[in-house]
């Protein structure tokens, strides 16, 4: 997710390393090269225009002061435009006066509705709600079969019927039972086509003027790129949108629809899907995927993944470990481990601050392998005292591991730099300050 944008940034920004100051001349260099890395992202050329522009207003003039570098000054500017580009705040989903809440779930054949429809059930379940899936596509074959079998999976009642003519109808009986089993929310997976013609569009106003649903959520494959934009201008004109979903962001290394979707229309990013399986939804961060984009982790997103999948004492273990500053290598291979019971390896290392800048590995199963192997390798006590791994010790370890001297060299430099910044993020917690802060970016005043 945003590799490629990440990497060209990188780059960008290692280009302004070593400079005294910033200057006219040496930002707008940068500005071209992230100029073009939006626009290889494939985000919308005027919001790519705006933005650079944007960020010069803010650069130049900026005093930088000893304790950073014009880099980094040039890093937390981009950051901060990243954030407003993205929508500032992340906009959690509104909840009716009066039960049951109604979310129409709209968009494109194969953007993933039906799939979002059983994943938003079972985050909601999850928060302590009682949801109900109406399947109301009564066009695309097997569409109600798909999401009666996903909602039997995830243990969530779904409303079906067979060889229905009139949607509308359905989705009214389908409400009708909702309320007689005094359910909290009711998500209506909706019908699409594979372009937004004036049929489909017809009949999602006439359901919304029926169910006057509390939020209308588009959902648009993050891998169309510009093409979502001009999805989402359609459905806009026809039916009051609330928001969208970004399916499929697992599979999009650029992000252009995530970076074009709030400046172009207005509407917030609600939620992104990062896999196939039903837990694999989250919510939309604009500070979290910037600080991604930026190479810099998201550690708050990994942790609250890593709390869902361990139970409260080992999580308090971890936290105090935490706290007294002695997490060691086998806290990390406990991470690691609990890594693959928590979604795709690639997305989820990138989380973590310092694999985040790893370029010369690929973050998949096979490097997952080879970190374990490598740690598996040393001796308790080196897993527990790093610091006495000398040279003789890293050749031993290599050669247990089936790995190179290099790559365990690499290991031990990345489990430094992740330990560094959870001491830090515990710090400025422990103090009641933003754990951004944590970061050295965001260390500068104002």
């Amino acid at each position: 997710m945003f590799e490629a944008i990440a990497e060209r940034l990188s780059e960008t920004f290692r280009s302004l390393a070593g400079r005294a100051r910033i200057t006219e001349a040496n930002i707008n260099d940068a500005l071209k090269e992230v100029r073009r890395a939006l626009l290889e992202a494939d985000v919308n050329y005027k919001i790519v225009k705006d933005f650079t522009e944007q960020v010069k207003q803010q650069a130049i003039g900026q005093e930088v002061i000893k304790s950073i570098s014009p880099a980094q000054l040039f890093v937390k500017i981009i950051y901060d435009e990243l954030v407003k580009l993205l929508g500032e705040k992340q906009e959690p989903l509104r909840y009716g006066a009066i039960p049951p809440t109604i979310y129409m779930v709209v968009g494109l054949n194969g953007a993933g509705k039906t799939t979002f429809a059983a994943k938003l059930a079972l985050y909601l379940k999850g928060q302590g709600r009682a949801p109900f899936l109406i399947a109301a596509d009564i066009y695309r074959p097997a569409a109600a079969e798909q999401l009666s079998v996903l909602a039997e999976k995830i243990g969530v009642p779904c409303y079906r019927e067979e060889n229905a003519a009139d949607a509308i109808a359905l989705v009214q009986r389908g409400l009708a039972e909702a309320k007689e089993k005094a359910r909290e929310v009711v998500i209506v997976d909706t019908a699409g086509r594979q372009t937004p013609d004036a049929e489909l569009m017809r009949e999602l106003r006439l359901m919304a003027e029926a169910l006057r649903p509390t939020e209308i959520l588009l959902v648009l494959d993050a891998m169309t790129g510009q093409d979502a934009l001009v999805t989402a201008r359609a459905f806009r004109e026809v039916i009051p949108l609330s928001g969208f979903i970004l399916s499929k962001m697992d599979g999009d290394a650029r992000g252009g629809a995530a970076l074009s979707l709030r400046a172009d229309t207005g509407l917030p990013i609600k939620f992104i899907g990062t896999g196939e399986k039903p837990e694999d939804l989250s919510p939309f961060y604009p500070d979290r995927i910037a600080s991604r984009i930026l190479g810099m982790g998201d550690i708050i997103s990994f942790v609250e993944k890593a709390q869902a999948q361990y139970d409260a004492e080992k999580s308090q273990k971890l936290q105090e470990k935490l706290r007294k500053n002695k997490f060691d290598l086998e806290d990390m291979l406990d991470q690691l481990r609990t890594i693959k019971k928590m979604g795709n390896i690639r997305d989820l290392l990138s989380m973590i601050p310092g694999f985040a800048q790893m370029k010369d590995v690929d973050l998949d199963e096979k490097t997952f392998k080879h970190i374990e192997a490598i740690i598996l390798s040393m001796t308790p006590e080196e897993r527990r005292n790093p610091s006495i791994i000398n040279g003789s010790r890293r050749r031993r370890i290599a050669m247990g591991s089936g790995t190179s001297i290099q790559q365990v060299n690499q290991l031990l430099r990345e489990f430094e730099q992740m330990k560094k910044l959870l001491r830090s993020l515990n710090k400025f917690q422990a103090q009641g300050r933003d754990p951004r802060q944590a970061h050295p970016l965001f260390r500068r005043k104002g």
